[in-house]
């Protein structure tokens, strides 16, 4: 079945930050949506790229050797094994596209991790 999908209708089915929504799938990866605000942890995937994409707000994603500033349409590729921290001054909301086996804190478990993501 080919379903439409609209994200400002799916950004409004939730609040919390940090906690990605599974919005469709993918071959073998999940597309996500999420709201973020504040500092997440530093991470890495050892086996996954991740691709942060913005749609509204200012992402910056810090890196042990610098750092890359998103606005709403930009994106970005974090290869597999470099260490990051995502950053939101203020609330962004971005989607992911990740592998379905990919935690959002990669290799460090933390008080927000998220074992299950919710499907919106």
């Amino acid at each position: 079945m080919v379903t439409k999908v609209n994200l400002t209708d799916k950004f409004g089915c939730f609040s919390d930050y940090w906690s990605p929504r599974i919005v469709a799938d993918l071959n073998d990866s999940h597309v996500l949506l999420a709201k973020v605000q504040c500092e997440f942890v530093w991470h890495q995937h050892a086996g996954e790229d991740e691709l942060f994409i913005v749609i509204k707000g200012r992402l910056t994603i810090e890196l042990r050797d610098g750092e890359v500033t998103l606005g709403p349409g930009e994106m970005v590729v974090i290869p597999r094994g470099v260490e990051h921290r995502p950053v939101a001054r203020e609330e962004v909301h971005m989607m992911l596209i990740e592998p379905k086996v990919t935690k959002h804190t990669g290799d460090v478990e933390s008080a927000r991790t998220v074992h299950n993501y919710a499907r919106i």
